[in-house]
């Protein structure tokens, strides 16, 4: 991802003055980073924390695309809140991924109507990716669980060869997100709606990871001259 987002980020006449990898973490100071007018975090679950108060410590406007951290975002966003910092993050900020969860939310609120149907997620990812299930995976079944009323909570099955997945332990206020691995794919998901007579499936997939770059180098641009805690969607201006 680090590649990419510099490729992108030069093309469209940005200059990149911090690089921040294994072999030299202890250049991430907030002398250094007070360089940047942005900062792009794309790293792990286990390190994305410490990044993002070294940039509130700089003052640097933050983009966070990591995920596996939601669980301290409440925290994140009230010392965001409190120093009066900016930082906006996605599971995903490709723009088509954004078109995708909006489009879920809208077919998930239409099948209300329908209760026939089973609904459930399906998200295959490469082999070298660390949590399970996928942020993408996550917020496209919050969408459904917000506007379907016969799903409460989502449930995480993971099969790391692409093999067949147990589905006995899945209750039926549960969402039932399938997780698959598979080397080399950037990312697919899809929302299955399966009735007794058909099958409807809304599906994004990810030829690239450059879908992604894009999009977080568009949030570090749209950042620019904010304060506040932001999510992907803010901005964009999706309504029917």
């Amino acid at each position: 991802m680090g590649h990419i987002i510099e490729k992108i980020a030069t093309d469209r006449k940005h200059e990149i003055v911090l690089k921040i990898d294994y072999d030299n973490q202890h250049e991430l100071t907030p002398e250094n980073l007070a360089k940047a007018d942005a900062a792009i975090e794309f790293s792990t679950p286990a390190t994305v924390l410490a990044n993002v108060r070294c940039c509130f410590d700089a003052g640097v406007p933050v983009v966070v695309g990591t995920t596996g951290w939601y669980n301290w975002i409440n925290e994140v966003k009230r010392q965001c809140l409190d120093e009066d910092q900016a930082l906006i993050f996605a599971s995903n900020f490709s723009v088509g991924v954004n078109v995708f969860f909006y489009v879920n939310k809208v077919l998930a609120k239409l099948m209300n109507n329908y209760p026939y149907y089973d609904v459930q997620v399906e998200e295959i990812h490469h082999t070298q990716k660390l949590d399970s299930p996928s942020g993408t995976a996550i917020t496209l079944a919050e969408g459904i669980i917000e506007n379907l009323d016969n799903k409460t909570e989502w449930a995480n099955v993971l099969t790391a060869d692409g093999g067949e997945t147990a589905e006995d332990n899945i209750s039926a206020n549960q969402l039932l997100i399938e997780s698959f691995r598979i080397d080399s794919v950037p990312g697919t998901h899809t929302v299955i709606y399966d009735s007794e007579v058909d099958t409807i499936e809304l599906k994004h997939t990810a030829h690239s990871r450059n879908g992604f770059a894009l999009g977080a180098v568009i949030a570090a641009e749209w950042i620019q001259g904010k304060k506040g805690f932001f999510e992907a969607k803010d901005m964009f201006n999706f309504s029917l």
